[in-house]
């Protein structure tokens, strides 16, 4: 019965594991995100008051 040897089977299941935690990661820093965060922090917030009638 070769289903009950762990040898074989259980080194295909580490070296699954080690590709899929090694390509996983890159995959993901990979992305490019579509907004533009840096671009917020480089604009200076508007100083214009807002009129409010009710106060």
């Amino acid at each position: 019965m070769p289903q009950l040897l762990p040898t074989p089977w259980f080194t295909i299941f580490i070296y699954a594991w080690m590709v899929l935690l090694a390509v996983i990661p890159l995959k993901i820093l990979s992305y490019v995100y579509p907004n533009h965060n840096y671009l917020r922090g480089l604009q200076k917030p508007s100083e214009h008051s807002w009129f409010w009638p009710w106060s």
